[in-house]
């Protein structure tokens, strides 16, 4: 290698270092766990394919499975949310395989899923459930000992396959986990969904109107960052007690093709396709604002928009492209329609990463105690994991709280 480029490479793997460093300062529930790991070598011999966003707080993770003794190997959840720094330096410091490249097309994508399976991994940890479908496209699914899912969009995949007797394999429904679900929806995707649309348009929340399309786990935070920010919100839901909930919390809530005339900014967060579509495009005003903060790129129609548009659509900043619609309205796109935290920022902060990505990290140790005992099917996590993960972030935060009495538990326990 010329050392200009030995050099330009040593400072990523430097970069990325750091960077993870700086991610496991606010990650101390992980860090005990990975502590444990490493005495106890519960993942000794087993090997790991994982499709996730290759990100510093992915890298902590990364970290507490080694510490586990798994191999691992790595590709994108996300073509667009791969830090190149950190993906860089889990090959080079933490001699994990990585499969990934920022930005790299779907035809690379599909390769290194593929390249990833193709390493008779033992265990899946899956963002989407890509890596899990190609798995059975391979014919590969019934030798692994089951697999992990972090998303909502993946488990309906996951169980749509297992409706059918498709899926052939155990998958843990690790985005069900409570310490997974209230915090990293709620507070991660809440927070990081608003710093990628601030990040890239610089706009004003305070006094405008904003629609979230959605009032599940992240749209319920989506909903509240925005509100605290001094935004009017709209909400748009097909869910009655979902719609009603968000009343009762005191926004707007409307049909979404009325919603489409009033709004200035839109955040779809369903993980449904089409939810922003021509017909709310064409009621939409000049300047509106259009963000995904779905897993994948499908909430925003990018054909209508493409249909209904007089010109090709021109990057106006960096991460925003302008349509310009008939008669002179124009939309903006944030981050080409693909997941906003990830895409045009950071993701979630690492202080919510560390309890979704130990609820992982516990998880995988279950499905390797599991073995051989559980069925092909989607399952819950017990609970018993989210506890050990509240009790050690609550330990982390300094913070007590009380036991039972053998009076009340036995006074609890009874029928008497």
């Amino acid at each position: 290698m010329p050392p200009g480029r030995r050099s330009a490479l040593q400072d990523l793997v430097t970069g990325g270092d750091e960077r993870i460093a700086w991610a496991e300062r606010q990650m101390p529930v992980l860090r005990a766990i990975s502590e444990r790991f490493a005495a106890e070598r519960p993942l000794a011999g087993l090997r790991i394919a994982a499709c996730l966003h290759i990100t510093a707080e992915t890298a902590n993770l990364v970290r507490a499975l080694r510490a586990g003794g798994a191999e691992l190997a790595l590709c994108a959840a996300n073509p667009l949310s791969t830090q190149e720094d950190v993906a860089a330096a889990l090959g080079a410091t933490l001699g994990v395989e990585v499969y990934a490249i920022r930005g790299e097309d779907r035809a690379a994508y599909a390769r290194n899923l593929e390249t990833l399976v193709a390493g008779a991994p033992g265990v899946l940890v899956d963002d989407g459930a890509e890596l899990i479908v190609t798995a059975h496209a391979a014919g590969a699914a019934q030798g692994v000992l089951g697999a992990t899912e972090e998303t909502t969009t993946g488990l309906v995949r996951l169980r749509a396959m297992a409706a059918e007797g498709e899926l052939r394999c155990p998958v843990l429904a690790a985005n069900e986990m409570l310490t997974e679900r209230l915090f990293n929806d709620r507070y991660g995707t809440g927070q990081s969904a608003l710093d990628g649309i601030l990040r890239a348009t610089n706009l004003l929340f305070a006094g405008r109107s904003v629609v979230v399309i959605g009032y599940g786990a992240a749209g319920r935070g989506i909903a509240a960052r925005a509100k605290g920010a001094g935004a009017v919100v709209t909400v748009c839901e097909v869910d009655p007690v979902r719609a009603l909930e968000a009343r009762m919390e005191g926004y707007a809530v409307l049909d979404s093709l009325t919603a489409a005339a009033r709004g200035e900014v839109f955040i779809a967060v369903t993980g449904a396709p089409n939810v922003l579509r021509r017909e709310h495009f064409e009621r939409m005003a000049d300047g509106a604002v259009l963000a995904n903060a779905g897993h994948f790129d499908v909430e925003i129609s990018l054909d209508d928009l493409l249909a209904l548009a007089v010109a090709p659509p021109r990057a106006v900043l960096p991460l925003v492209d302008e349509y310009e619609l008939a008669g002179g309205r124009r939309l903006h796109l944030v981050a080409k329609g693909r997941v906003v935290n990830l895409a045009a920022a950071a993701g979630h902060p690492a202080a919510v990463m560390d309890m979704s990505f130990s609820a992982q990290a516990l998880a995988v140790a279950y499905l390797v105690r599991s073995a051989g005992t559980l069925t092909a099917g989607v399952h819950a996590a017990p609970h018993s994991l989210d506890e050990e993960v509240a009790r050690l972030k609550l330990a982390s935060l300094g913070v007590q709280i009380d036991t039972l009495s053998e009076e009340q538990t036995r006074y609890l326990h009874s029928f008497r």
